[in-house]
Formats: structure tokens, C-alpha cells, sequence
């Protein structure tokens, strides 16, 4: 049964447009059914998601207790006679500058995730966006200088001005990085670095063809 459906993949053709920087189509290219045409995995996205969020967790907060806090032991007041409540030490946590009573400590969040489901949860999230019609693929993305206006225009050709907007760079390019930093709604990624919090986050997934190629060597079938 497996293999039927592997066959069954295999033979799905996803043919997506491949436009030029003024909006022109150009040519049309065939994507991989494997990473953009599976049925997306909800289960696996959702753990993937939940994963990069708890791993970004800093985990520094701190309070203290009891032992920790900085205060003479020596008895308050003494014990009867004074018609007042007994106290013992100015540590305790009704004290001002006392301990905190079951408070959080230093922690690590990290969780860990198979790779093999890291990358389904990312082809998953791919899957979607084709889906959706969400992904934009340019013939090649360069720029002669670094200006905002040139990629401010470059969206406004897309219709894509004021959209979320995540553009996927096979490697740095300090001219399209810099023109696109100050753009509300749009960032730039480098194609290695792709991850599931970002492609669902962002409305649109633009890449020249350079990038589909990184994405196709890291997420592509693995050779039997």
C-alpha cells in the first residue's frame, strides 16, 4: 500500500509560473511533488512549532528562597510578652524583602525533535503555502545598489505591498538584505534556515529559482 502511494506522488506534477522582477512570467518549472505536493502532517507541524517556540525561551528568570535571601537570622522580636505575632526571620515570604514562596527557577525549554520530523513538518508547512497559492518563484532576485524603493516596487509589482511577505535567499546578499530590512511586513531568510514558525507566520513565500534549489538539496527524497 505504501509503495501504491509513493508511486501515486511521484507521478503529481506541480507546475508553478517563474516570473522576472518587472512581473513578467517567463518560464514555467516543475516543483517537487515530495516537498511541495504531500499532505501536509498537522500533528508534526504543530510539535515543530511548539519546539522552535520553547527553544527560543531564554529560561533565565530567578527568585529567591528562603536560604538565599540576603538578612540577619536573628529573631525579629522575642517571643511572647510583646503582644504582637511571632516571627522568626525577617526572611520569610510576608516579610518585605523576603523569599517568594514557590517561585519559578532557571530552566532550560528545550525540546528535542527528530530530523526526519523537523524536515516533514517544514515540507508540510511548503505543501500548504502551494496549496494556497502562497508561494511566488522568481527567475533570479538581484539588485544593483541597495534601495528600499527598488524592493518596495519589486512587491508592489506582485500586488504584494502591505502582505506578510517571507523571502527565501540561497545565500547573504547584503544589497537585497539592506533594501528589504526597513520594509514592514517583509524578511528576508536564507534558505538553510528555513522553519515552520516563519512559513506560518508569513503570508507569501517569495524565492528565486537559487533558493528552490538549496530547499530541493536539504529537503529533497533521500537517495536509496
Amino acid at each position: 500500500m505504501a509503495e501504491i502511494e509513493e508511486m501515486l506522488q511521484t507521478e503529481i506534477i506541480l507546475q508553478t509560473p517563474v516570473y522576472d522582477m518587472t512581473g513578467v512570467q517567463v518560464d514555467t518549472v516543475d516543483l517537487d511533488p515530495y516537498i511541495f505536493g504531500i499532505e501536509p502532517n498537522l500533528a508534526v507541524m504543530h510539535q515543530a512549532l511548539r519546539r522552535q517556540l520553547a527553544n527560543a525561551r531564554r529560561g533565565t528568570h530567578e527568585t529567591q528562597e528562603r536560604a538565599e535571601v540576603q538578612a540577619s537570622t536573628r529573631k525579629v522580636w522575642r517571643q511572647k510578652g510583646t503582644g504582637r505575632a511571632r516571627q522568626g526571620s525577617r526572611r520569610a515570604p510576608h516579610w518585605k524583602g523576603g523569599a517568594v514562596v514557590f517561585g519559578p527557577h532557571s530552566r532550560s525549554y528545550r525540546q528535542d525533535m527528530p530530523r526526519k520530523m523537523r524536515r516533514l513538518a517544514v515540507r508540510s508547512a511548503l505543501s500548504l503555502k502551494w496549496d494556497e497559492g502562497q508561494v511566488v518563484l522568481l527567475h533570479e532576485l538581484s539588485l544593483d545598489e541597495i534601495r528600499t524603493k527598488a524592493m518596495v516596487g519589486l512587491l508592489e509589482r506582485f500586488g504584494l505591498d502591505g502582505v506578510k511577505t517571507l523571502l527565501v535567499l540561497p545565500d547573504r546578499d547584503e544589497r537585497v538584505q539592506l533594501s528589504a530590512r526597513n520594509i514592514p511586513g517583509l524578511k528576508t531568510l536564507l534558505a538553510p534556515y528555513l522553519n515552520v514558525v516563519d512559513l506560518l507566520d508569513y503570508d507569501v513565500v517569495m524565492m528565486p529559482l537559487t533558493s528552490l534549489e538549496v530547499v530541493g538539496q536539504i529537503l529533497g527524497k533521500p537517495e536509496a
